[in-house]
């Protein structure tokens, strides 16, 4: 009888040791286990690599922007290392970066595409003169800036045209666009500049005034300024030019003046 109980307490011990040992195994794997806010996405990770505790965005690269930074840098000693030494090697070099520095950007035409496209004037640029007004529409190709007669003839200067109107008269921009200079220019006396649609230029020189502000739209047919007057006569001129792409054409092939 005591054999058998002391097998049933054997027995108890045994299977004790057991639990104690498997609830011990299930801690552990419990241990090993990840918690839910890392196995979801808590505040132990973040929805981009780098983390929220970086301070970074994941559109944007310190290094990278660093980089291009330098590499302006670097372009503008460049640029400046090519124009102040003179060496004939660089010539080209020079011609090059000078065209590209200088080329007028196509304000026109980019205003035109974005009005075809949403039916407004670019809210960048002066809202100048409403082309939709009553009255102003371009009826030709290309409008007589004034009436007068060539007094001094393409073959002259190669740039332009000088032409003789009535006193005080007004200059007449020739076709639609933006005005894209306005002021004083070496030689030319009072200037102003208009940028067409098809990226030609008109230019209205030897004003005595300027009625148009840089940046402004115009339509054929509005006033530029006025002629310059001559002393002593009932007559004034004004300088008028046309230029296609880099090259100035002779404008009497375009618009007849007598």
């Amino acid at each position: 009888m005591g054999n058998r109980a002391d097998e049933i307490r054997k027995r108890i011990a045994r299977r004790k040791r057991m639990s104690n040992n498997t609830s011990s195994s299930s801690l552990s794997r419990n241990m090993l286990l990840p918690a839910d806010e890392e196995r979801y996405g808590g505040e132990r990770f973040s929805s981009y690599e780098g983390g929220p505790s970086e301070g970074g965005h994941p559109l944007f690269s310190k290094e990278f922007f660093i980089l291009k930074i330098l590499g302006a840098s670097v372009l503008v000693l460049c640029m400046a290392i090519l124009f102040q030494n003179q060496v004939p090697g660089f010539d080209k070099a020079r011609s090059f970066a000078e065209k590209t520095m200088t080329s007028e950007f196509q304000f026109a035409a980019v205003s035109t595409w974005y009005e075809d496209q949403f039916g407004k004037p670019l809210a960048l640029l002066p809202k100048g003169n409403d082309a939709g007004e009553a009255g102003k529409t371009e009826t030709a190709e290309y409008a007589l800036p004034a009436s007068g007669k060539v007094v001094e003839n393409f073959k002259s200067n190669g740039q332009g045209i000088m032409v003789q109107t009535g006193k005080g008269a007004k200059v007449e921009a020739m076709k639609g666009g933006l005005v894209i200079f306005a002021g004083k220019k070496d030689e030319l006396g009072q200037t102003v500049i208009i940028q067409h649609d098809d990226k030609s230029e008109s230019w209205y020189g030897s004003l005595n005034t300027i009625e148009v502000t840089q940046y402004e739209k115009v339509v054929a047919g509005d006033s530029v300024g006025t002629v310059t007057d001559e002393e002593d006569t009932a007559t004034g001129e004004f300088y008028f030019a046309i230029k296609k792409e880099d090259t100035f054409i002779d404008p009497i092939q375009v618009i007849t003046f007598e």
